[in-house]
């Protein structure tokens, strides 16, 4: 057990750190211990449980490296024990040569529980496509 996110910003930086880290360990210690637990990423079917969770994660990990991710914070919902944070996430750790993807919208849902603030959902899809260009 990890020491307890005392605020929905912790949780959420350390999720990230992990992922850049790619630290499997903390990153699953982040999440909420529930199987009520889900992640939505592109391409993905929905994935929910910690089983199913560590599985995406892995395979993502997989590939050798973390993701270095820039995170700008759009909104942020708190409501009792509950906290929704909506962030834009930019890629940075691409190969040399590879144009950058535009940027992902995420929802993260953190619940605080005895131990902490935990991630109980996060959501990310690709933003939208610039409106075309007058002549």
């Amino acid at each position: 057990m990890t020491e307890p996110y005392n605020t929905p910003q912790d949780a959420e930086d350390a999720y990230y750190d992990a992922l850049e880290e790619g630290d499997l360990g903390q990153l699953l210690a982040v999440w909420a211990d529930s199987e009520d637990i889900c992640c939505l990423l592109p391409m993905y079917p929905m994935m929910q449980g910690r089983k199913q969770v560590e599985e995406v994660y892995s395979h993502l990990f997989s590939l050798g490296q973390g993701v270095a991710l820039s995170i700008t914070h759009l909104s942020w919902i708190h409501a009792g024990d509950i906290a929704i944070h909506q962030v834009e996430e930019t890629i940075q750790n691409l190969p040399p040569g590879q144009p950058p993807p535009p940027p992902f919208y995420a929802t993260n849902i953190y619940l605080k529980g005895n131990d902490g603030w935990r991630i109980l959902v996060h959501q990310n899809a690709p933003t939208p496509a610039p409106p075309p260009q007058e002549p």
